[in-house]
C-alpha cells in the first residue's frame, strides 16, 4: 500500500508541475493578448509554440515516455540536424518538384478555365457540377492510378496535386470575377470598354481577394497530396517515401524530423502567399483592417 501511495504521490507531483507550466504560460499569454501594437500578434503565437515544445519535452522527461511512443523534441532536434543532407533531398523530391510544379500548374489551369467558364454559360452549368464531384474524390484512390499513369518519380505527384489544387482555385476565381456591381459594369460599358479590357481593368482586379483564398487553400492541399502520393510508390528520396520507411524500423525521431519539415514548409509557404495577397490586395477592406 506505502509502495501505491509513493507512486501516486509521485505521479501527481509531475502531473502538477506541467499543469502549473501550463497555467504561467497561458496567464502570461493572456496577459499579452490584451495589448496593441503589431509585436503582440508575433510574441503571442511564440510562447504559446515554446510553452508546448516545453510541456511535450517536460511530459516525455517527467512520465518516462517510450521513445517509439512519443520522442522528446530535443531527441527530434538531435535527429534533424544529424539527417540535414537526407532531408534537404526529401524536401527538394517532394515539395520543390511534386508540391510546388502540381501547384503552379494546377493554379494556372484553374485560373485560365475560370475565365473560360465566365465568357462560356454551358461550361458554367456543366463543368461546376463535374467539379465538385471529382474534389470530393478521395486522394488515396487518385493516387495510385497517377502513379500508374505517369511513373514512380514526381511527376505522378505532381499530376496528383494539380488534381487537388484545381477546382478550389477554380470555385474561388468564378466567384470572384462575379464579385463586381452591375453598375461598375455598365460605366465600363459607357466607355466603350471590350470584354478583356473589362476582364483585366475591373473583374480581375475584384477577383484577386477571391482568389489568394483558393491560393492559399492550395498552398496546405499541394504538400499533403504530394506526400500521399509518395506512400503509393516513390523512388527512394522523398518524405512520403521517408516515413513510411521509417515506420518499418520504428523510427520515429526521424518521421518527427520529416512531418517538422513539412510543416514548416507548408507554413512559410502559406505565408509567402500571404504576403504576396497582402501587396496585391492592400486596398481590400479585409487587408485594410490588419
Amino acid at each position: 500500500m506505502a509502495a501505491v501511495a509513493a507512486a501516486g504521490f509521485v505521479a501527481d507531483w509531475r502531473l502538477g508541475l506541467v499543469l502549473a507550466v501550463w497555467f504561467g504560460a497561458w496567464t502570461l499569454n493572456a496577459g499579452l493578448a490584451e495589448g496593441r501594437g503589431p509585436w503582440v500578434r508575433r510574441v503571442v503565437p511564440l510562447i504559446f509554440g515554446i510553452t508546448l515544445l516545453a510541456l511535450w519535452e517536460m511530459t516525455v522527461d517527467l512520465f518516462e515516455v517510450n521513445p517509439v511512443i512519443l520522442p522528446a523534441p530535443s531527441a527530434i532536434w538531435v535527429q534533424l540536424i544529424d539527417s540535414i543532407p537526407v532531408l534537404w533531398a526529401d524536401f527538394v523530391q517532394t515539395f520543390v518538384k511534386g508540391a510546388l510544379s502540381g501547384y503552379v500548374l494546377g493554379c494556372g489551369a484553374a485560373i485560365g478555365t475560370a475565365i473560360l467558364i465566365d465568357r462560356s454559360p454551358f461550361l458554367q452549368r456543366g463543368l461546376l457540377p463535374v467539379g465538385n464531384f471529382v474534389a470530393a474524390l478521395p486522394i488515396v484512390g487518385i493516387a495510385p492510378i497517377m502513379v500508374m499513369w505517369f511513373g514512380f518519380d514526381w511527376h505522378s505527384k505532381a499530376a496528383v496535386v494539380v488534381v487537388m489544387v484545381f477546382f478550389p482555385v477554380l470555385v474561388n476565381m468564378v466567384a470572384g470575377l462575379k464579385a463586381t456591381e452591375p453598375m461598375q459594369r455598365d460605366l465600363m460599358a459607357t466607355y466603350s470598354a471590350s470584354y478583356w479590357q473589362t476582364l483585366l481593368k475591373l473583374r480581375l482586379p475584384a477577383a484577386l481577394p477571391f482568389l489568394f483564398n483558393g491560393l492559399k487553400i492550395a498552398t496546405t492541399l499541394a504538400l499533403i497530396g504530394a506526400i500521399v502520393a509518395e506512400f503509393f510508390g516513390s523512388p527512394i528520396v522523398g518524405m512520403g517515401f521517408r516515413i513510411t520507411a521509417e515506420i518499418g524500423r520504428l523510427g520515429l525521431p526521424m518521421i518527427w524530423a520529416e512531418i517538422a519539415v513539412a510543416a514548416l514548409a507548408g507554413s512559410a509557404f502559406y505565408g509567402l502567399v500571404a504576403l504576396i495577397e497582402k501587396r496585391m490586395t492592400f486596398w481590400h477592406p479585409s487587408q485594410r483592417r490588419q
